[in-house]
C-alpha cells in the first residue's frame, strides 16, 4: 500500500473509532435520560462535548491535529469519564485509575511538548530553548495539570461529599507518581527527537507529521 493511501486508510480507521465512541456516549446519555438519571445523562453529554474539543480547537485556531492524537484523546476521555465515573470502573477495577493517570501523563506531556516546540520554532518569538529545557517544560506542564486535577478532586470531595480521591492521600500520591512516569517517558522521547531528529519513535513521527501539516507555524 502506498504511503499516501496508507495515511488515508489510517485516518478513516481512527475517524470511525472516534465516531463509534461518540455514538455510544450519545446512546448512553439517552438511556440514562429515559431511566430518570438526569445528572448522569448530563455528565455523559458533557463528556460528549469534551470529545469534540480537539476538532473544535483545531478548526478555530486553524491547526491540523494528528488524527492519532485526536483519537487517543477521545478514547482517553471515554475511558476516564464514561467508563470510569459513570460505569464505575474506578471502584470495580483497582488498576483502572493507574492506567488512566499514566495515559494522562502521556497525553499532557505530548501537548506540552508540542506547545513549547511550536513557540521555540517561531521566528517572531524570541525563544531559543535547548532540547533539555523543552523536555523539562513538557514534563512540568503535565505534572502541573496533574496537580491541578488532584486539587480539583480534593475540592469536590470536601465541598460535595464525593469520593473522587478514593483513598485520600495515598490515591493522590500514586496518581501523581504515575502521571510523572507518563510525562517523563514523553519528555525523554522528545529530548531524543530534538537532539537527533531521526523520527524513530511514535512521538517523533507525530511531531514530524504536525510540522508537515502546519507549515505556517514554523517560519525557520
Amino acid at each position: 500500500m502506498k504511503p499516501k493511501r496508507r495515511r488515508g486508510f489510517y485516518r478513516v480507521i481512527h475517524g470511525r473509532i472516534a465516531l463509534v465512541l461518540k455514538l455510544v456516549l450519545l446512546i448512553g446519555a439517552l438511556l440514562l435520560l429515559v431511566q430518570g438519571r438526569y445528572q448522569a445523562s448530563f455528565e455523559v453529554l458533557a463528556i460528549l462535548f469534551v470529545t469534540w474539543l480537539p476538532t473544535l480547537l483545531g478548526s478555530h485556531f486553524k491547526v491540523v491535529i494528528p488524527y492519532e492524537f485526536e483519537s487517543l484523546a477521545v478514547v482517553f476521555v471515554y475511558m476516564a469519564l464514561f467508563l470510569g465515573e459513570v460505569r464505575g470502573f474506578y471502584t470495580r477495577f483497582w488498576w483502572w485509575d493507574v492506567i488512566l493517570h499514566t495515559g494522562s501523563g502521556f497525553l499532557l506531556g505530548i501537548f506540552g511538548f508540542l506547545l513549547v516546540y511550536v513557540l521555540n520554532e517561531k521566528e517572531d518569538i524570541d525563544l531559543h530553548l535547548q532540547p533539555k529545557f523543552v523536555a523539562l517544560f513538557a514534563f512540568m506542564f503535565a505534572m502541573g495539570v496533574g496537580a491541578l486535577w488532584e486539587i480539583f478532586e480534593f475540592a469536590m470531595d470536601q465541598s460535595f461529599g464525593l469520593t473522587m480521591q478514593k483513598s485520600g492521600l495515598v490515591d493522590t500520591m500514586w496518581d501523581l507518581i504515575v502521571d510523572g512516569i507518563g510525562a517523563a517517558t514523553i519528555a525523554i522521547l522528545g529530548w531524543g527527537f530534538l537532539r537527533k531528529n531521526e523520527g524513530n519513535s511514535f512521538l517523533e513521527k507525530w511531531i514530524n507529521k504536525f510540522i508537515s501539516n502546519n507549515p505556517r507555524l514554523f517560519d525557520k
